[in-house]
């Protein structure tokens, strides 16, 4: 059978809840000051050295990362509980990471499928996936370079740096250049180094 609460107890809490300042009537100061002044005044200069809001990283959105696992579960919602949507089996695919929420990341991949995977399926290495029809992947930047291999759409590989047009990529043991449009996993005019 449940305990009731004691007069005496019931006393305690309520002397409690007034000492910190959470009773009846008027609002604490301090904390309708600091409600006011984050929008205007010396607070908003300090913006941008604010912490992030709980369950954000740092890091800019979106932003590219690749898939770590060869197994990655896509949910509907940020949390186990959550059904089950897509699960991609390609390791090292590049995805968008679009929004956060705790240790969960909401990410798009090539063909726009968004949902939620945990942040420890995803890591930061750039990755690349071939796109459109056979690419040549060139010994140098430049169009008439000799070709290294020939590399299919749906190939995955790595990005590893990026000069005007033209990237290197690494394609299982292969390394050379390719440009821009030929894959997926870059944003219009971002430089990779």
């Amino acid at each position: 059978m449940p305990r009731l609460p004691t007069p005496s107890s019931l006393l305690f809490a309520a002397a409690l809840v007034l000492a910190l300042g959470g009773g009846l009537g008027k609002p604490t100061p301090g904390l309708a000051q600091q409600a006011s002044e984050g929008e205007t005044g010396e607070a908003a200069q300090h913006e941008a050295e604010r912490p992030p809001p709980p369950g954000r990283t740092s890091l800019p959105l979106p932003r590219f990362v690749t898939l770590r696992a060869a197994e990655v579960n896509l949910r509907t919602g940020p949390g186990a509980r959550y059904p089950i949507d897509w699960v991609y089996r390609r390791r090292g695919l590049p995805v968008e990471i679009i929004d956060e929420f705790d240790t969960w990341r909401r990410i798009r991949d090539w063909q726009g499928t968004e949902g939620w995977v945990h942040q420890s399926m995803v890591q930061g290495q750039r990755g690349v996936l071939i796109t459109g029809q056979r690419h040549t992947l060139r010994r140098r930047p430049e169009a008439a370079a000799p070709g290294v291999a020939l590399v299919d759409a749906g190939v995955v590989g790595v990005l590893e740096r990026c000069q005007a047009n033209w990237c290197e990529v690494t394609a299982g043991s292969f390394t050379g250049w390719l440009e821009r449009q030929a894959f997926y996993g870059l944003y219009p005019g971002e430089e990779v180094e």
